[in-house]
Parts: C-alpha cells; structure tokens; sequence
C-alpha cells in the first residue's frame, strides 16, 4: 500500500508531527532536557513545495513554528521526499545557512532525535517501566494527533472527510493526563495544545493504558467506544469525521 503515501502530506507529518514530538520529548523527558544544558539552538527546515518550520531550543525546551526567518541553521530540501529521506535515515542535508552551529546539529539534535526514537518505536522492555511507559505515550499522542491535522490538510482522502467537518474546536484527550485540540475552520484543522473555554465535540481515552492500546492496534476504537473505554461527545458528525482521518494515521506512521 505504499503507493498510497502522499510523500508531500507525509512531509508535513514529519514535519509537525514526528519532529514536533520534539516538543512533548522535552516537556515528558528528563534525559532529553538533561542532554539540552542551558545550551540554545533554532534549526530551519525548509522543504521546496512542503513544510517550512524551525524548531528552537531553549532552556531545556523545544518549540516548533511555521516558516525559516528568524533560524540559526537552515536545512533546505528539495522536494518533500529528501526531507523524508532525511528522517529515514537516508538523506543527509547540507546547511546553506549556520554551518558554526554544526556541533549542537551534530551533537545535542541527534541525540534528541535518537532519543525520540526509542520513544516513538519502544521496545517490549523499555515499555515495561511505567514512567517510560507513561512518557512514550505522551509523545505519541502528540504525533499523533498532529498527523491527524496534517492528513486532514493534505491527503485527498482526509482533505475530503475534513471539508465535512463543521467549524468549532475538537477536544482530543487521555482523561488526567494529556489534552490538545483540533481546530476545524474552511474544511481545515489545527493542531493546538492550548484548550478553549468552549468546545464543540470531544474525543476522550480513558486512561493511558486504553490510549496506548489504541495507538498500538491492540484494541478497537469503535468497541472501545461501545465499552465506555473511549468516551465521545457533543457534535458527533465531528468525531466520525475525525476518526476516518485517524484511520489513515497508520498508513503514514508504521
């Protein structure tokens, strides 16, 4: 099924979804503050016909904005795939901008995103210490429900079932533990972190272990929903729309 992969909409889940992990990597982390210090360092990425982003970091953080203006090192790609190459591993970028900066791009960033790594794909050990546990899955609902965003905005399969979705905000969250917020506007969504006073719809998981199950495959979203696992309210023509995107997250994450 590869052949149905957008390399232009997987670009943009890269980008704000599986580089923007970065961001819940740092708050969830320790080690990945630990390897930040008090060292800061804004990185551009700038992909021809894709995303344009900079991710920055600063006091043990990371934050992730659109466009490159304002970075210290510029990473330019030439098409989408390049850019995905380079988070496959098999793409190495030449900065056109900030080439002193090369050691913390070589040194901290990498080992960031290695560290990313073994939270986005743990192993059946690491899972079994609860704080790891806990963290990794963290870390993944953020990826993931930004990849939500991003297939609804340019995948013609989602960008059809978002163009169905009425404008209002779409609260997605694991009950006690983590929130974020789909903003549908013009048959659009955006990711948010920052949840409104009002929402329209909300999607919530019961408890971690149910939100990791789910992000795993190991359990049905509509069964959990039947069992009271996931719990769903308000416009529900929302939440359908939003779980027929969600069902093509796979398809872009494996």
């Amino acid at each position: 099924m590869a052949e149905l992969i957008d390399q232009k909409t997987l670009a943009y889940i890269n980008m704000y979804g599986v580089l923007g992990g970065l961001v819940s990597l740092c708050d969830n982390v320790p080690e990945a503050r630990k390897i930040l210090g008090q060292s800061g360092c804004s990185i551009g990425f700038a992909v021809k016909d894709g995303p344009k982003a900079t991710l920055t970091f600063i006091g043990g953080r990371c934050l992730i904005k659109e466009g490159v203006e304002d970075c210290e090192i510029r990473l330019p790609f030439s098409s989408p795939a390049k850019f995905n190459g380079m988070i496959n591993g098999t793409v190495t970028p030449v900065p056109t901008k900030g080439i002193t900066h090369l050691p913390f791009l070589l040194g901290k960033f990498k080992k960031l995103t290695n560290l990313l790594e073994t939270y986005l794909r743990p192993t059946d050990e690491a899972m079994k210490d609860e704080e790891f546990y806990r963290a990794s899955t963290a870390v993944m609902f953020r990826v993931i429900v930004n990849a939500v965003a991003q297939i609804a905005n340019h995948d013609k399969i989602g960008q059809f079932s978002a163009s169905n979705i009425v404008d209002g905000a779409i609260l997605m969250e694991i009950k006690d533990f983590q929130k974020a917020v789909l903003i549908a506007k013009d048959g659009r969504l955006a990711f948010s972190q920052k949840v409104p006073k009002t929402v329209m719809s909300y999607m919530q998981f019961a408890d971690v272990k149910t939100a990791r199950d789910l992000f795993d495959g190991k359990i049905n979203s509509v069964a959990a929903v039947g069992t009271g696992a996931v719990r769903i309210g308000g416009m529900i023509s929302q939440i359908d729309n939003v779980n027929r995107i969600l069902s093509r997250v796979e398809l872009y994450l494996r």
